[in-house]
């Protein structure tokens, strides 16, 4: 059943951007989009969405903001932007699904209540197959009033949860990549200890199938590892950014993490040093055979 038509602008069209719009147009809301470069809009806008030429008109009398953007940086310019900033009124909403710090997150919910709109930090995991699912999972950050008044537009894109007051969202996201960034780097070594031991790799996702050592990662990435398919669903250079963000969260609580810390050394070597910054990030299986000197 469709939920209350409610007039969306979701910035930010790329990976993840254009299979979530899809399917807030699926879920009848009436959708305009933008993106910096309009031929990744393109497809959306033939499918029914708006658009406009800049993200300034793109917000123009819309309930609710959605930023998909590369990180708290970029969402920060939109705020700093005299012609955008003009357009945001007061009782609109706007969740940033972006990946950030929580500081970022808290400084822009500060700065959009002396608007008066409210500001919700909800980034996802899932990757883009989860995306075009609908089944994202959705940690938000921020005031549960306004958590509720969004829940069925975050419901059309995935699970929403609410984990936490403002910044809790993004701070639950970095505790998200470490998981994944360090489950990645054991489903690697498993990968290729199997292939080496003349193991069947597929035979071993089959048979850890519903046990301990079980995990969405183990079946898609080790997939993708034994097949040599790191075509992105989740970039690389985004794992090291997000895992940058967890290491610096970490130093402000006295917190050392030395599991998080090799696996990000290891990426920015695969990002920096292998030119794998456009990988998916199971690409680091890359990384662990160029250092057993495999490639």
């Amino acid at each position: 059943m469709k939920s209350q038509q409610r007039k969306i602008t979701l910035l930010g069209t790329g990976l993840m951007g254009l299979p979530m719009s899809r399917n807030l147009m699926v879920a009848g809301h009436d959708l305009t989009v933008w993106n910096r470069s309009p031929e990744r809009a393109a497809p959306l806008v033939d499918e029914g969405a708006k658009t406009t030429r800049t993200s300034a008109e793109a917000i123009e009398g819309a309930e609710i903001i959605i930023t998909m953007l590369s990180d708290g940086y970029a969402t920060q310019a939109l705020l700093e932007d005299a012609n955008f900033r003009a357009n945001l009124s007061r009782g609109m909403i706007w969740i940033d699904m972006s990946s950030a710090k929580p500081e970022h997150a808290r400084a822009q919910s500060s700065d959009l209540a002396t608007l008066e709109v409210a500001h919700l930090d909800a980034p996802v995991s899932g990757g883009t197959k989860g995306a075009e699912e609908a089944s994202l999972a959705i940690m938000a950050g921020g005031d549960q009033t306004t958590f509720d008044a969004v829940v069925p537009v975050l419901q059309a894109m995935g699970r929403p949860v609410r984990v936490g007051p403002s910044g809790a969202g993004q701070l639950c996201k970095l505790a998200n990549q470490t998981i994944v960034a360090v489950t990645i780097s054991a489903v690697a070594e498993a990968t290729l200890l199997a292939e080496k031991g003349g193991a069947d790799p597929a035979a071993l996702r089959a048979a850890l199938k519903g046990g301990f050592a079980d995990s969405i990662i183990l079946q898609q990435h080790g997939a993708r590892m034994s097949e040599g398919d790191f075509e992105p669903g989740g970039l690389s250079r985004f794992q090291l950014k997000d895992l940058d963000n967890t290491l610096a969260e970490a130093a402000t609580h006295g917190l050392t993490l030395p599991a998080t810390q090799d696996v990000r050394d290891r990426f920015a070597y695969l990002c920096e040093d292998m030119d794998g910054a456009e990988l998916d990030h199971s690409g680091l299986y890359l990384e662990l055979k160029k250092r057993n000197d495999l490639t």
